[in-house]
């Protein structure tokens, strides 16, 4: 009786690591089409890669079609697989790193774009040090939102994420780098701007509010009762544009809203009840690989805040 040969995988080399990335990519961003952007190349090149691959481990890997992307039972197992093969070639690259006494690589930091240029968080200071101590590191820093951020330091995408400190999630490390006063601002166009406070007391809940999408600490949920929640903006600069519309009111760090305080634009409502203080933390996975160059990274950002 004839035995049914078994398609065997052979070598893995460069060509296969760079199929499986392009495979990677693919599903996390949910699809051809949303992988463009990603890749930097066309929904066609992306299919032909996707057939090669296919063709390579002699498995089919995902569909598309009406219904959009789906990864097969095969496919799914193959994403596993290679998140797990990466994340291997990762730590060997950090462990070579490590070895020499020059500290190079890359540092991938994920934050929103809610701090950068913040007065309390001195990040220009920050990359000034790390390029005179490591000038052989390369950066990389991408913005995202809260839960993102949160899954990428988890997952070993990033090494360092920056996040409004509201909750201590299992797998993570939270240090707490400093805080900022927010207020509740209303702009210029709204009929808040020129109430008294008692006014603005009494009629405060007939107005829409913008909400930032968490709930950072109890004080805060205190101060959103009987306000009318019409939408939400998590980054700072889009919830600033909706407020100075003058359709909605919404909290913003001081330090962030002085400019339009100073030109008349936008004003601090009941600054004595309506104000909460927002911590910004470092987070960095619990159980992850050491790396001499992340912890000098953190090490200058609390050197930096001291000296303020």
């Amino acid at each position: 009786m004839n035995q049914v040969s078994r398609p065997v995988l052979g070598q893995i080399g460069d060509y296969e690591i760079r199929l499986l990335k392009l495979f990677k990519t693919v599903v996390e961003c949910g699809g051809f089409s949303a992988a463009e952007t990603e890749l930097n190349i066309s929904r066609s090149t992306i299919s032909v890669h996707m057939a090669n691959l296919e063709n390579r481990l002699k498995l089919k890997l995902c569909r598309r079609g009406r219904s959009g992307f789906a990864l097969t039972d095969d496919g799914m197992v193959i994403y596993e697989s290679a998140k797990r093969l990466f994340a291997r070639l990762e730590e060997f690259r950090y462990t070579v790193n490590e070895l020499h006494e020059q500290l190079t690589g890359e540092l991938k930091i994920v934050s929103g774009d809610n701090i950068w240029l913040e007065d309390d968080f001195p990040m220009a200071d920050v990359f000034a040090a790390l390029g005179e101590l490591a000038p052989d590191v390369s950066v990389s820093v991408d913005v995202a939102h809260m839960g993102e951020i949160e899954r990428r330091v988890l997952s070993e995408d990033a090494d360092i994420g920056f996040v409004h400190y509201h909750r201590d999630l299992e797998g993570l490390d939270y240090r707490h780098l400093y805080q900022v006063r927010c207020f509740l601002y209303c702009s210029n166009r709204h009929p808040l701007f020129y109430a008294e406070d008692d006014v603005v007391r009494a009629r405060l809940g007939d107005y829409k509010f913008i909400h930032p999408g968490i709930y950072t600490n109890p004080e805060v949920t205190a101060q959103l009762a009987g306000m009318q929640l019409a939408g939400r903006a998590y980054h700072y600069e889009p919830r600033a544009a909706l407020i100075l519309s003058g359709q909605y009111v919404g909290f913003l760090p001081e330090s962030f809203a002085r400019r339009w305080v100073e030109s008349g634009r936008l004003k601090a409502l009941l600054p004595e009840q309506k104000s909460h203080y927002l911590g910004i933390a470092a987070i960095t996975r619990s159980h992850g690989r050491q790396s001499r160059l992340k912890e000098l990274f953190l090490q200058l950002i609390i050197n930096q805040i001291n000296r303020l």
